[in-house]
């Protein structure tokens, strides 16, 4: 049966197919706004990202040496532990909530971020060490939990830890099992070394870092003391970014392929 392609809104090509209409040019206008609406739905997909999935977190002091660097880049996980006001950003931070939802407890031994009320709320990562209604007392060095001390074995003297000296470095062991490095720059008689004891509040958490001698936290109580669980962001996963800003400052493109840790991209915070 004989037909017309004359009403079918294409044209016809050598071998009698249909070829489409070419699509109408856009005028500078519309592409404008086409460009602006790819770029507020990837800026409204990163932000959703940000509040409820993750948050990336730079590393800026030495607190938690051996085991975080300065330079390193990596992802806090905020599912883990629920959500709280300090889990969206900045300047939703200042809404007037209160509590958490979703809420998970952290462990012994959990790395996590959290924001220090002492200090404008500014964003802090230490460690886990004590629990609501946990004793904690550093004797001599060794930390103490519920008047039993945490086994600590010497791993041995390290290059460069200490400000550029070798220091001792250690391995801590939780009784649940969660081991982790921490190094003393000034052996067992630092000013951070006897401290205590601390009765944890309920509702509230003892953080450390790994850097024993040098590091501003829980043990410091006019400065950082016990966290609140509602001030916590979420936990320490996995670092996607190293760099040695020691071998490249920002302006110095050319030395950043040479700066960059490849030995540490994608580890697991431990």
């Amino acid at each position: 049966m004989a037909f017309s392609l004359k009403n079918l809104g294409g044209k016809k090509g050598v071998e009698g197919e249909v070829i489409a209409s070419e699509k109408p040019k856009m005028t500078p206008a519309e592409e404008a706004w086409d460009l602006a609406k790819t770029v507020l739905i990837a800026v409204a997909i990163a932000l959703v990202l940000r509040i409820v999935i993750f948050q990336p977190f730079n590393i800026p002091s030495g607190s938690m040496k051996p085991n975080l660097l300065i330079g390193d880049f990596l992802i806090v996980s905020k599912p883990t532990f629920g959500y709280s006001r300090a889990s969206l950003v900045y300047p939703l931070t200042r809404l007037p909530l209160d509590g958490r939802i979703f809420s998970g407890e952290p462990e012994r031994g959990d790395v996590v971020v959290f924001k220090n009320r002492k200090h404008g709320n500014r964003d802090y990562i230490k460690r886990v060490v004590g629990l609501p209604g946990d004793e904690i007392h550093m004797i001599g060095g060794r930390l103490h939990i519920n008047g039993k001390p945490v086994q600590k074995d010497l791993v041995g003297m390290v290059d460069g830890v200490c400000d550029g000296r070798p220091g001792p470095t250690y391995v801590e062991t939780m009784e649940n099992g969660v081991s982790y490095r921490v190094q003393e720059c000034f052996g067992d008689e630092g000013p951070l070394d006897n401290k205590g004891p601390y009765v944890v509040p309920a509702e509230h958490y003892f953080m450390m870092g790994d850097n024993r001698d040098q590091s501003q936290d829980s043990r410091v109580i006019s400065q950082v003391g016990y966290v609140h669980k509602d001030d916590i962001v979420g936990r320490a996963e996995r670092l996607f970014f190293s760099v040695d800003g020691a071998k490249a400052k920002f302006w110095q493109v050319w030395n950043w392929p040479f700066a960059v840790r490849y030995g540490r991209l994608l580890d697991p915070v431990e």
